[in-house]
This record gives C-alpha cells, sequence and structure tokens, in this order.
C-alpha cells in the first residue's frame, strides 16, 4: 500500500475454520459490556468475549466513582448543567438530561446487586465532590477504589446470570449482511482464539442477531496514559473498517493529575484521583506558586481540560526549572491513607509519602470522549451493531467529559441496550459472500507510534506537531502487509495505527480551542466549530467530515 493515511480494511488472519450461533455476542467485559450482558439474561443466549482476563479494561481501575444525584440539597437540573458546561457546547442535552435522570437508579441498581459502597448519609452512601461539579454528587468505593469494587460486582453477577463468557478471543472484524428488504446488517463477528502468550490458536465466526462493541477507548495510543495495556481502541477501529462513522475523536481527555514517575516512565501511569483535590488538595509548580489561582472560578476543581491546559502552559514556563510535572499538595488532608489507600499505595511505591511529602503529577492521556455514532441506547447506523461506554459517542461528553460521568454511562447505557435486546431482537439478516484482502503491521511500531502521539497530539498542539504525527504515521502505514504475523500485538498495533490516524486528522480539520482539543494557533472556541466532526475509513483511506 502506498503511504498516504492507508488503513487496512481487514485485519489479516488465518482462514475461518469453526462457527457458533448465539443471540448476542458481547464485545469487551468493562462496565458497560457486563451491564448489558446482565439485562439480557435469561431471555437472551449471549456470549461476552473478552481479549485478555474479564478485569483487564478500563473500568478496574477507576478510582473516583461514580457521579449521581442522591443529596435532596442537589438536583437533576444541576447535574445537567455541571455536564453541559464541561462539555464545551457539544453535549447532545437530550442524552445529557437521560444520563442525570437514569444515575440514581443505576446506583440503588449496583447497590441490590451486592456493590459495597463506602457509607455515608445520603441513601446510606457518602458522597464526594469532584472537578466541574457543583454539588457533593460522587458515589465511591474502598475510599478510591470505585471501579474495582463496580467490576468486583458485575463480575459476579454476569457469571451466576448463565453469561458464556470466553476470555483470551479478540474480536477481529465484523462480519457485513443484509437483510430480506435489503438493509445493511451485521450478522456476527470474526474471532481470534488467542494462547497464552497472544499468539493465534485458531479463527472462527461467531454468528449472532446483535452485536455490542464494548471495547473502551484508546488511551495506549499514548505513550503516557492512566489506562491499562487492553486499552487500544480496537472496538472503534472494527467500527471504522466496517464503514461506520466516528466522531469527536479529537477530544481526548488527560487526567490532570497522574503521578509523575520521571521522563523515562512508559505504558499505565497511577492516577492521581480528582476526590483528591474535591477533599482540599490543591495544585503547586516547582517554585511553589498556586497553579489554578485566577485561572477559574472554580480553581482547583476547574473541569479538566482546563486543568490540563492551565498545568500543560505552567510546564512550559519551566518554573525553578522544572518543566515535565507541578506538584499536588495533599498533606493537610486528614486521614490521607484511609481515604485514599490505593492511592497512598501508588506514592510509597514510588517513594513519596502523600502525608508528609507533595506528590509530583502531569497530565497523562485518560478518556476518549468521541468514539462510534451511537445513541445512548446503543443503536448505530448498521441494523444489529450496538456501542456502549467509552466506544460510544452518545453525546453525553461533547468536547470534555465531567469527572465520574463515565462509569455512569456505562451502566445506564449498557442496562438500556440489554434490556432492549432481551425485548426484541433485530430481524434476521444474511451474512454478504465478500471477502477483502486484509493487512497488519508489525507490534514494534507501537514504540514510534506511542512516542509520536504523546509528542504532537497531547494536551497542547501546533500545526507543525500535527503534521509531524502525519509523516511518522503515514510512513508506519507504509509497513502494512499482509505477510505479518498475526498476534494480538500486530492486531492492537494496527487497530491503534487506524485510531491514530483518524485522531490527527480530526485535530488538523478543528482549527480552534474547544474542550480537551488546544491548538496553540488558536486560543479560543470559534461559533463557526459549533458542531461535530465524523471520521470514516473511505477505500482504504482516513476520511474527516
Amino acid at each position: 500500500m502506498s503511504a498516504n493515511n492507508r488503513v487496512p480494511s481487514q485485519l489479516a488472519a488465518p482462514e475461518p475454520t469453526w462457527s457458533v450461533e448465539t443471540d448476542v455476542v458481547v464485545l469487551g467485559s468493562g462496565a458497560a459490556g457486563l451491564s448489558a450482558a446482565l439485562a439480557m439474561r435469561p431471555v437472551r443466549d449471549v456470549l461476552l468475549i473478552t481479549k485478555d482476563t474479564l478485569d483487564a479494561g478500563s473500568t478496574n481501575w477507576a478510582q473516583g466513582g461514580l457521579a449521581a444525584v442522591l443529596d435532596p440539597n442537589d438536583s437533576i437540573e444541576n447535574h445537567v448543567q455541571d455536564t453541559l458546561e464541561a462539555g464545551g457546547g457539544l453535549c447532545d442535552e437530550q442524552a445529557v438530561r437521560t444520563l442525570a435522570t437514569e444515575a440514581p437508579t443505576a446506583i440503588r441498581y449496583l447497590m441490590q446487586l451486592g456493590a459495597s459502597f463506602d457509607p455515608g448519609l445520603h441513601e446510606g452512601v457518602a458522597l464526594t465532590r469532584e472537578g466541574g461539579h457543583s454539588h457533593r454528587r460522587i458515589v465511591h468505593a474502598g475510599g478510591d477504589q470505585s471501579g474495582a469494587e463496580v467490576q468486583r460486582t458485575l463480575d459476579e453477577s454476569v457469571r451466576l446470570a448463565g453469561v458464556h463468557v470466553v476470555e483470551r478471543a479478540f474480536g477481529l472484524d465484523l462480519v457485513i449482511g443484509h437483510t430480506s428488504e435489503g438493509t445493511r446488517a451485521v450478522t456476527g463477528v470474526k474471532v481470534a482464539m488467542l494462547d497464552s502468550s497472544g499468539g493465534v490458536q485458531s479463527v472462527g465466526i461467531v454468528n449472532a442477531r446483535a452485536v455490542i462493541i464494548a471495547t473502551g477507548g484508546y488511551g495506549q495510543v499514548y505513550a503516557s496514559t492512566s489506562n491499562p495495556s487492553a486499552v487500544t481502541g480496537d472496538g472503534i477501529a472494527l467500527a471504522l473498517r466496517a464503514g461506520l462513522e466516528a466522531s469527536d475523536l479529537e477530544f481526548i481527555q488527560f487526567h490532570p493529575t497522574v503521578l509523575w514517575r520521571g521522563s523515562e516512565a512508559t505504558g499505565q501511569q497511577a492516577l492521581i484521583s480528582e476526590a483528591v483535590r474535591g477533599e482540599g488538595g490543591i495544585l503547586l509548580d516547582a517554585a511553589g506558586q498556586r497553579v489554578m489561582k485566577g485561572v477559574h472560578p472554580q480553581e482547583d476543581l476547574a473541569p479538566r481540560d482546563i486543568v490540563a491546559a492551565a498545568i500543560s502552559e505552567r510546564m512550559a514556563q519551566a518554573p525553578a526549572g522544572v518543566d515535565d510535572h507541578v506538584y499536588l499538595d495533599a498533606r493537610h488532608i486528614e486521614k490521607f491513607e484511609e481515604r485514599f489507600p490505593s492511592i497512598t499505595a501508588s506514592c510509597l511505591d514510588a517513594g513519596i509519602d502523600p502525608r508528609t511529602e507533595l506528590i509530583p503529577v502531569a497530565p497523562a492521556a485518560h478518556y476518549v470522549c468521541g468514539g462510534v455514532k451511537a445513541t445512548l441506547n446503543g443503536t448505530t447506523a448498521f441494523q444489529g451493531l450496538y456501542v456502549v461506554g467509552e466506544a460510544a459517542c452518545t453525546g453525553v461528553h461533547g468536547a470534555n467529559r465531567l469527572a465520574s460521568n463515565s462509569l455512569t454511562e456505562g451502566v445506564v447505557a449498557g442496562t438500556r441496550v440489554g434490556r432492549a435486546l432481551s425485548w426484541a431482537l433485530p430481524p434476521v439478516a444474511t451474512p454478504d459472500d465478500t471477502e477483502t484482502p486484509g493487512g497488519l503491521i508489525d507490534s514494534y511500531h507501537r514504540t514510534a507510534l506511542r512516542s509520536a502521539m504523546s509528542k504532537y497530539v497531547g494536551v497542547l498542539r501546533t500545526p507543525e506537531g500535527l503534521d509531524s504525527a502525519s509523516r511518522i504515521l503515514n510512513t508506519l502505514s507504509s509497513n502494512m502487509s499482509a505477510t505479518v504475523v498475526p498476534t494480538r500485538k500486530a492486531f492492537e498495533a494496527t487497530n491503534m495505527l487506524t485510531i491514530a490516524m483518524a485522531v490527527v486528522e480530526a485535530a488538523k480539520t478543528r482549527t480552534e480551542s474547544r474542550g480537551c482539543h488546544r491548538r496553540i494557533d488558536f486560543d479560543a472556541p470559534s461559533d463557526s466549530w459549533n458542531h461535530h466532526l465524523s471520521c470514516r475509513v473511505v477505500d482504504g483511506q482516513i476520511e474527516v467530515k
């Protein structure tokens, strides 16, 4: 393939040698996928496949908690307005309203399933406050282990409900067909069964009336991220290859405060939850000056995009000669180690005692606000294909997600799509008999890809940097070949390349600064950009419109 923004139309893999039938196949095992699977049982036969173990995704690592109005002094309207305010003018207000309205029910549902949230006065649970929220409305568990508690609760419930869980299975490509009326429809998914080292044991087809993509985001496209190693954008890339549109891919939320462990640190970095600032932690630069004073009325509890940009700008000024991190002062928070046990452990592991020392922090890729265009019910442009959670762009998050709305959205959207499919499955469709050639890039290209994205497509972006990223990604795509050995790492690297190219094209196209997308050559949002960008793969190339 010529080096010009080329991506494969399929992942190269061995010929399928088996097939299985089910009502619904779920790709991914975080809060969204598990909630969907659970809501369909026992009415439907559900196969849930995950490329790793059941708990290897982002949900397990979420520290903050789940946002929901449980305090009588708070209101649904407040939650809606805070979300719209954070979203930079690109939220879908109806979707936001639905999420805020159904969030309290989602919390009560998890509690009924056995989730043990930290006890307090509001319906029996404690509430904390995070950036961008006008009230205390974050439910948490184990202090800063909320995601792990949600994951544990849903894992156990899904297994007890009789969902067929298949671990170490990689969703390669969608199987596309048509109904008798000629409607384009998804009829299943091609799956590679992996061995424990990521080699391909066999490839087969899972035929299903519905496919739910719940594969999470693509934080691993960056060298520095709070996301675990499994988060490589597989579901979004798979949807793009099938011809679906993905929206808002340029809006990648960088968590402002990830534990800084030196300039050589790569891979998943430890998160220092926003709740630390919710409990009174403040950001200081290396010269001891406050970072957020005068930047925003909510100071250290401003929305994440504003805090991450302010930290990046302060680092660029290199106060006291330090240009790669700032500090979080949490020394005055009482019983810090009880309120934040896993953060305390991460800091101690890095040789820092957060009770007596400043915590070095820097922004890192954390959450993607965009994804495959879908409704909060999971529906997409293709019959039989549903997308939920971080892989979906529902309009809830707009240009910047409000803290702790993500786990809530996963549970709400997953439950909605699961209930809908337990009522009725899409009409039967027949797969098309078309075979398109596949390609892969070698997994060793990941290092160049991730460092280019972190260097040029981070918190603050320049036209020259975006052009440099384009050139590097185009060079990597010229190495696409049908002869690369198919492995999990090669599948992931190829998906990451597809996503990275789409992100760069969208970031080059949006000539303004809004939410998580900050261009140094445009310092403010522009009314002419008050709309979404969609990415599609057309004839093997990324198109943005």
